[in-house]
């Protein structure tokens, strides 16, 4: 084991220094009223990607670098997609990509290359020739390590949440796409959860006014989850670090609402957490060690302002006995969305024609839409790109549908030459939580500022698209 984390040690280094590490340090400085954060400056030459269109890719050659708990589904889904092929399959474990190689022969596929044996081989996947797409499904702290090392060896990266833990992490990212040209997109699942595109589509077509304040979560107990993480990295990391350190599923469909980074930005947050207590007692149950310097909070909160006076608060709790939520509620001026812990709408009136007003007789803004409403309004404004692939993401699965939407529409737009429905800076923005929540924390729950990472184009565009 100690080989391999040498290994890897030796890989960040090549990858990171001096080229991105040394150029993009982030630097924080206190100023009047918080803690400003800083951005480097672009190199000469380089354009930012907004909107990036590659080439079509009518067969996408994709290789899967993490087998573990997401990678198996992943390569699953990608069957059912047409004008794919499945070339490489990469895994610490032998077991893991002789198993996934099974199902794909079991599927009518051909076999695909394997990767094995520690945990620098993911080096010689993202070398190979015949390959357009990377998914990273690893442990959180090899993603953008791998994800820049495939940019830079020609490749489209899609990493899953979150893609990167580090301020430097996100710049050596954004920095790597913008000079590579290559696509960059986190793996981020829950923006195409049914009930988060419909909401989308109907805060679009201005059902529910102007969008003024979103609330995201990641609340969900994780006792039953934590032996089944590869060499405890999971526990590891919260146990060295504070903060929401998983907050992508909360915040990107939030900040799909308001169109962040496409008229709007990300201004600066404020953190605060309670003690930990869930985690150390789990550990002592388990192994009988008595942690005393644990340092994530049981219930981590986090206050978000935006350059257009938005405010949006993402939670964070893996070891309260709660259901699970990732609340999602959206307030505009004429409606609220609400998914946990139930699915909601609540409506004013003047948002309807004279004939649907008349349907919706009861309607008021001060509670949910009756069920049979709800289920009406779900149906008229199914989101388009769901439409029709409804029912196949729902066979094949994958978080109820949604885990296939987004690979569906990750393969559409490379077949199709289309920007992404994601990019580099909805990644940068989603995760950079994970760092700028653990500064103010530490800085007794002071706000601290988010960077632009379009550095000047926030509101070259109007809205959020997704392209056709």
């Amino acid at each position: 084991m100690k080989k391999q984390i040498i290994l890897s040690l030796l890989i960040f280094l090549v990858v990171f220094t001096p080229a991105h590490a040394a150029k993009n340090k982030t630097v924080y400085k206190k100023v009047k009223g918080g803690i400003e954060t800083s951005v480097p400056k672009r190199a000469a030459g380089q354009q930012d990607v907004l909107q990036l269109a590659c080439a079509p890719i009518p067969t996408v050659r994709v290789a899967f670098i993490g087998l573990g708990m997401r990678g198996p589904g992943a390569v699953n889904r990608m069957t059912h997609i047409p004008g794919v092929e499945i070339v490489a399959l990469c895994d610490v474990v032998e077991k893991n990509t002789n198993a996934v190689n099974d199902m794909l022969v079991k599927s009518g596929r051909p076999k695909a290359l394997e990767f094995f044996g520690d945990t620098s081989v993911w080096r010689k996947v993202t070398k190979l020739p015949n390959v357009d797409l990377i998914y990273v499904a690893t442990d959180w702290k090899s993603h953008a390590m791998i994800g820049v090392q495939a940019m830079k060896d020609g490749k489209h990266v899609a990493i899953e949440v979150p893609s990167a833990m580090t301020m430097d992490e996100i710049w050596a990212l954004i920095n790597t796409s913008e000079q590579t040209r290559k696509h960059c997109m986190q793996l981020e699942n829950c923006v195409y959860d049914f009930f988060e595109l419909t909401t989308l589509n109907m805060i679009q077509q201005g059902l529910l006014g102007e969008v003024v304040h979103g609330e995201g979560a990641y609340i969900h107990g994780l006792q039953p989850y934590w032996e089944t993480y590869w060499n405890n990295w999971r526990m590891d990391y919260n146990r060295t670090h504070r903060g929401d350190v998983y907050p992508t599923h909360g915040l990107g469909p939030v900040c799909q609402a308001m169109n962040i980074h496409r008229g709007d930005r990300l201004k600066y947050l404020v953190s605060m957490d309670t003690k930990p207590i869930g985690n150390p007692a789990f550990i002592k149950e388990k192994t009988g060690e008595v942690v005393t310097d644990f340092k994530n909070g049981d219930h981590t909160m986090t206050m978000i302002y935006t350059e257009k006076q938005k405010s949006i608060l993402i939670e964070h709790n893996i070891t309260s006995p709660r259901p699970y939520s990732r609340m999602y509620q959206i307030t505009g001026t004429k409606g609220f969305a609400n998914k946990y812990p139930v699915e909601g709408y609540a409506l004013d009136q003047s948002v309807f024609g004279k004939n649907e007003s008349a349907h919706f007789e009861n309607l008021n803004a001060h509670s949910f839409v009756p069920d049979s409403v709800r289920k009406e309004l779900m149906k008229k404004y199914i989101h388009p790109i769901a439409a029709n692939i409804a029912e196949q993401a729902k066979k094949v699965g994958g978080h109820g549908g949604m885990d296939f939407i987004m690979d569906y529409r990750l393969i559409y737009c490379l077949q199709k030459g289309l920007p992404l429905d994601m990019d580099v800076y909805d990644l940068a923005e989603w995760c950079c939580v994970i760092p700028l929540s653990e500064k103010s924390l530490n800085e007794n729950s002071l706000p601290v500022s988010i960077p632009d990472f379009t550095r000047g184009g926030w509101n070259k565009l109007d809205k959020l698209t997704f392209a056709k």
